[in-house]
């Protein structure tokens, strides 16, 4: 890592935290303030990393200058206006603090509905304080956050500082072991990473010859995250930093829904420890996968889009949706399952508000709007939710009227999508360019999408989703399910192991239980949402009394949103990790629930609650559980036993998923390096492991090697003559490899992996 490396690596969390200053959200009445303004900050800031290499990629300036003068500048813009904001905020400092009081005084919560802030495991309720004033200016100074944080600390009750200090120990070893360990995911090392290895040897993003075509077809977003810290640092030691950082965005966005349907500090942090203890987050939070990041530009999007509910939207939250469904996209495209229903949820109650002629979005920076929501009553919600940290109360509504609400409606959702279509679009272009299609070549098209839509099929396959989702390491229970959905399939004339429906030729059912990254199932965080989800759509009024109508239709956006993944997405053994998303937008719902649960024990409700509050207890331990033994155990990164990420070398630590290709593959990079080899050819099939190459081929000072692919699966990027390059190296299929050998070399093979050189070398 060169020296300029470190400091610019911390450049997108400096940016983070100026923007989340410059974009606070003017309305005191807002629901998580602080959350929202690092939603808004995280969305700039993820767009401006996505378009900043789309651009140099175009010029051909995928370099370190060029990304350190791109942040450079950046920074400074981000701070000009973080300082601007300050200065504004002071001056009207009184008037906010006037505002804020306001709002607290006349929208103080019934104590029965904020209610007890005693842990699951207490006796009795304990009511939460109110908040004090505090005047907003002063606030949002950076010694505001440790006031806000000891002061919540001290009125939390004993279940609550459980819950938060297991969600923050969590992250801090998730923290350590994403530090300590390096990239080992397989897909990661098939086309995540070489990926971008291609693009800085390249310098441009013009697509490649490969054998492997996830090279070039999948979409790129956490790449092209990845790829400003590849060229800051020189290597991939900060490359789990990414994910990572998406998992605190998940939990930072699925708290703030939490708070958005009505929960108070209880439901958002039971919320947290539910999505934090889940094996596949605590494991991807340490990995190079894509899920998490996914599930983080999801989770952006809903919280964006459930502001649009109960008032209407402003530019910057139609830009924020705008961004949050481009970079879904540019990610992963099974995000935009869920992110379809909530923008139509969206677009309805805007019509809905324009109709009763509301008022556009008072949190936009607009002064007299700040003013009308901090002292209009009547605009208030009485019983508002409350803010993690300082309980701010939930957001207010707003009168007025006017037919072109209606169309401003109608050019809000097309301002939406055309800034969806400015991230994703030049990489849709290139594909469509490359194969005819947006969505890529047929087999990528034919092989993860369903290809049968009748509905024996989509029920087969949704309830095959469900079993791997809902796995137990209990071997019977495992069996008799899978029994049942195969005999049930064959009774109503469906394959269960139809190509159509399942990927590949893979077959149902496997185990997935065992905490591995990549298809770990989630049982307990699965069972809570969908409990959350039932009642939210039966009872919504017991579970969020002030919040049941946005409730009940954010329950069917995840409804919709479960199911239409199981009828568009076949199955697949390592299908858990696809659903992230649909989890971190249904795990609010468990919390909502479950504080609803404990709210009814603690007010004295019958046996049955007190016996159903006991078993969630229990769930909520096995869910801690759950989540230390998936960061102490978890694969192919742990702390503790064999491949720990303390005694377990570098290079090992690689190859943990298949240790014995290590040596091999530096047996045959060391002979090529021997011959001083520059033009190396390369022959792999789909899904073998390109990137221990780029690794053991670089120069000494760090330069990449030029791999040139002796075969191609891009009808218009023909592979290079085996007789052009010094060297060639191989891995899989050793008759793949002697087939494209010229006369006269000598090959060599170890098991997995082979090298071809020419005479006299």
């Amino acid at each position: 890592m060169s020296a300029l490396g470190y400091p610019l690596a911390l450049a997108p969390v400096a940016a983070i935290g100026l923007l989340a200053v410059a974009l606070r959200p003017v309305a005191p009445a807002t629901v998580a303030r602080r959350r929202l303004a690092l939603v808004r900050a995280a969305l700039v800031t993820g767009t401006f990393a996505v378009l900043t290499v789309e651009l140099l990629g175009a010029l051909r300036l995928l370099t370190l200058p060029a990304f350190a003068a791109a942040w450079l500048t950046f920074l400074a813009a981000a701070a000009v206006v973080a300082g601007r904001r300050r200065r504004r905020d002071a001056a009207h400092g009184g008037l906010r603090a006037a505002a804020h009081r306001a709002v607290e005084v006349v929208a103080a919560p019934e104590p029965a509905l904020v209610g007890a802030t005693t842990s699951p495991t207490a006796g009795a309720p304990a009511p939460a304080p109110p908040p004090p004033a505090v005047d907003p200016g002063v606030a949002s100074r950076p010694a505001g956050w440790s006031t806000r944080l000891a002061r919540a600390w001290r009125t939390a009750g004993r279940g609550e500082r459980l819950l938060a200090g297991t969600v923050g120990g969590l992250l801090l070893v998730e923290l350590l072991i994403a530090l300590l360990a390096e990239p080992n995911n397989f897909d990661s090392q098939t086309y995540h990473l070489p990926k971008v290895e291609h693009w800085v040897a390249r310098g441009g993003l013009d697509f490649w010859p490969t054998a492997i075509h996830r090279q070039v077809t999948i979409p790129p977003g956490a790449e092209y995250l990845l790829l400003h810290l590849r060229l800051f640092t020189g290597g991939d030691a900060l490359h789990n930093l990414v994910q990572w950082a998406a998992g605190v965005g998940v939990l930072l966005g699925a708290t703030r829904i939490t708070a958005q349907l009505g929960g108070g500090r209880r439901a958002q942090l039971l919320t947290a420890f539910v999505l934090a203890t889940t094996p596949m987050v605590a494991l991807q939070a340490t990995s190079t996968q894509t899920d998490l990041v996914c599930a983080a530009w999801v989770a952006c999007a809903a919280t964006v889009a459930l502001d649009g509910l109960r008032r209407r939207a402003g530019v910057g939250a139609m830009l924020a949706l705008g961004a949050a469904t481009g970079l879904t996209a540019l990610t992963k495209t099974s995000g935009l399952v869920a992110v379809g229903p909530l923008l139509l949820l969206w677009g309805l109650a805007q019509l809905r508000l324009a109709r009763t002629g509301a008022e556009p979005d008072p949190a936009e920076p607009d002064r007299a709007g700040l003013d009308r929501a901090g002292l209009d009553r009547a605009g208030l919600d009485r019983a508002g939710s409350r803010d993690l940290v300082t309980g701010t109360v939930g957001p207010a509504r707003a009168g007025g009227s006017g037919s072109r609400q209606v169309r401003r409606t109608v050019a809000g959702s097309a301002l939406i999508l055309l800034v969806a279509v400015m991230v994703v679009g030049p990489f849709l272009a290139r594909v469509t360019a490359e194969f005819g299609h947006p969505l890529g070549p047929p087999r990528l098209r034919e092989s993860i999408p369903m290809e049968r839509h009748d509905p024996p099929s989509l029920v087969v396959n949704a309830l095959r989703i469900a079993h791997t989702a809902f796995d137990t390491p209990l071997a019977p229970l495992r069996r008799a399910g899978a029994e049942a959905i195969v005999g049930g399939a064959e009774l109503i004339g469906v394959d269960p192991q139809d190509r159509a429906t399942t990927f590949g030729r893979e077959r149902f059912p496997v185990p997935s239980w065992y905490p591995d990254e990549d298809r770990v199932a989630f049982p307990l965080a699965g069972a809570l949402a969908a409990i959350g989800a039932a009642y939210a759509l039966a009872r919504p009024g017991r579970i969020s009394p002030t919040r049941a109508g946005p409730l009940r239709a954010y329950a069917v956006v995840v409804v919709a949103a479960v199911l239409l993944h199981t009828a568009m997405i076949k199955w697949q053994p390592w299908g858990n990790r696809l659903l992230l998303y649909a989890l971190t937008l249904a795990v609010p719902l468990a919390g909502l629930w479950l504080d609803a649960l404990f709210r009814r024990r603690a007010a004295g409700a019958g046996g049955r609650r007190s016996v159903a509050a006991g078993l969630a207890v229990s769930v909520l331990a096995t869910c801690a559980l759950a989540g230390v033994l998936a960061v102490s155990y978890g694969f192919p990164r742990r702390l503790v036993g064999a491949g720990s990420v303390f005694t377990t070398s570098e290079w090992d630590t690689r190859f943990l998923r298949r240790p014995q290709w290590a040596e091999e593959f530096r047996w045959a990079a060391d002979a090529v390096r021997a011959t001083d080899a520059r033009r190396i050819g390369l022959v792999q099939q789909n899904d073998n492991w390109e990137y221990p190459w780029w690794l053991l081929l670089r120069d000494a000072d760090g330069r990449p090697p030029q791999l040139l692919a002796l075969q191609s699966v891009l009808p218009g990027r023909p592979p290079a003559d085996p007789a052009t390059v010094d060297a060639i190296v191989c891995t899989g299929s050793r008759p793949a490899c002697t087939a494209l050998v010229p006369a006269g070399w000598r090959v060599q093979f170890r098991g997995y992996v082979g090298y071809a050189l020419p005479p006299g070398r």
